[in-house]
Parts: C-alpha cells; structure tokens; sequence
C-alpha cells in the first residue's frame, strides 16, 4: 500500500453481506420455481442490468419480475424477496472504514438499483444510531444513478476524472475479478476480495 491515496470500495460482498441462498428460499416460498436459471442465466443480462443502469423504473422492474416469475406476486411480496439477498454490515467493517478514512481519500462504486439503495441505507440507520452509510466516503457512486455499471471501462474512468484522481494511487476493492479487470484496465489498481477473504484481511 505504499504511495496509495485512494480506496474505492464494492459494496455487497466487501462492506455489506449478501445472503443469496436467502433471497432463493425466498422467492421459492412464493412458488418461483428454477429460481437458478430465471435469476443466475442469460434473464440477468436482460431487464436486471436496465435496472441496474436507471434506465427502467420500479415499477417497470416489478412488472417484468413479475412476468419472469410468471405468477401474480403483489409488489410487496416481490420487493420482500428482492431485498432478501441483503445481510447486514458487520460493525468490524464499519469501524476500519472509520479508521481509513484518516489516511486515505474513500469512495464507493456499487453495481446497485433503487429498490436495495433504499433498504440497505435505512438498514444501516438502524443499525448504527441514525447515522448515514454514505458519510463514509467522500463521494458514493452507485450503478442506477451514474447511469453506468461495472466493469464498464467508462465507469471507472468517469469516477476518475471526477475526482482528480491519480489511477497509479489508487486502489480498487471488489469481490468480482471481472469488476478488478475492468478497474485494471484503466490503470487502477485491484485487490480482489476472494470467496472466505474480507476487508479485514488486507493490509490497509
């Protein structure tokens, strides 16, 4: 970590959990079945990347889980699934993002949507006395309000230019190695957040 001034963070799988097989049990008890294909196929390049990029609405995103599904699920039964996927940020976590932040600039870059900004953001509210998840980072990027997702080049490369910042010195954090690529191709630096690793375990 010599001469590094910059951390970009991920966020699910790196600051927060994600519980996968919860969101399945979920979405099978509201009679989904092959939940495996519908959600972890070819379907997941379709609406769930639009979504993703803020290019289709709530309600659109319902009308075509709906339809994926194909059962006449309420929105709120859709929505309870949808956010099942969501752990919890562990307090270890939260206190080294605390510790970070006097030595280095912090941001975050999440492939994300609506719907689980909501939930994740009260989420941690609850959980840490009213405080705001985005206070951390000097500035949060997610995915549906960018308009751009990773391991879109451009991606990176706009956050980058926005912030003055030099690649050389700057270390991107993610547990997908197709998001570290794409991160390394435009001259940052990758660590990537393998299966039983956490943030804890990188010498930051």
């Amino acid at each position: 970590m010599q001469n590094i001034e910059n951390l970009i963070f991920d966020l699910g799988g790196v600051i927060l959990t994600l519980d996968m097989p919860r969101a399945e049990q979920h979405f099978t008890a509201l009679g989904v079945k092959d939940y495996n294909t519908l959600f972890r196929s070819g379907n997941v390049s379709s609406f769930f990347k639009a979504y993703e990029v803020g290019s289709i609405t709530d309600a659109e995103f319902m009308e075509a889980l709906r339809n994926l599904a194909g059962l006449p699920l309420t929105d709120k039964e859709l929505v309870t699934a949808w956010n099942a996927m969501l752990g919890y940020f562990p307090e270890e976590r939260i206190a080294l993002l605390h510790r970070l932040k006097t030595k280095y600039r912090l941001f975050l870059f999440s492939n994300t949507n609506a719907l689980h900004l909501t939930t994740f953001r009260k989420m941690y509210a609850d959980a840490f006395n009213g405080n705001v998840f985005d206070d951390h980072f000097e500035k949060a990027y997610y995915s549906h309000t960018l308009g751009m997702r990773k391991p879109d080049k451009e991606s990176y490369a706009y956050i980058i230019r926005e912030n003055n910042l030099d690649p050389s010195k700057t270390v991107f954090i993610d547990d997908s190695i197709l998001n570290i690529e794409g991160a390394e191709a435009t001259g940052l630096k990758g660590i990537h957040i393998k299966p039983g690793m956490s943030i804890l375990d990188i010498d930051l």
